[in-house]
């Protein structure tokens, strides 16, 4: 299993509010990861990046994507270096740019399972 399929189970286990989709789909390139539906009937699409360092890779078309929809998106982050904490981190998807420029060194509008799951299930 790789990194981001381990997020993934990471993620499913610390939000069983949420009822997640995996959109694997490749004719839609740059589309999110995950598509979620919360208690209150919101959908919304998260991103998974798993890094070994501060920067995140993202494909012209995942940028895109996230420009053509900054409402109700989502990325989740985790830097898996050996001197970095395990800690995970979500932006808006909004910010892509910054990013994309920034990495983790952007200020995360949550961090750590518990904020990111109270969020994603408001």
């Amino acid at each position: 299993m790789g990194p981001e399929a381990k997020l993934y189970q990471k993620l499913r286990k610390k939000s069983s509010g949420i009822t997640w989709t995996r959109l694997e789909n490749l004719s839609l390139l740059g589309c999110p990861d995950l598509l979620g539906y919360n208690t209150f009937g919101h959908f919304f699409t998260v991103e998974l990046k798993v890094t070994r360092g501060n920067k995140i890779k993202f494909s012209p078309h995942q940028i895109a994507f996230h420009k053509t929809h900054p409402k109700n998106t989502f990325i989740i982050a985790q830097a898996l270096g050996p001197r970095s904490p395990k800690l995970v981190h979500m932006f808006r998807g909004s910010r892509i740019s910054e990013l994309a420029a920034c990495g983790l060194k952007l200020d995360a509008c949550y961090s750590g399972w518990e904020a990111c799951r109270l969020a994603l299930e408001a």
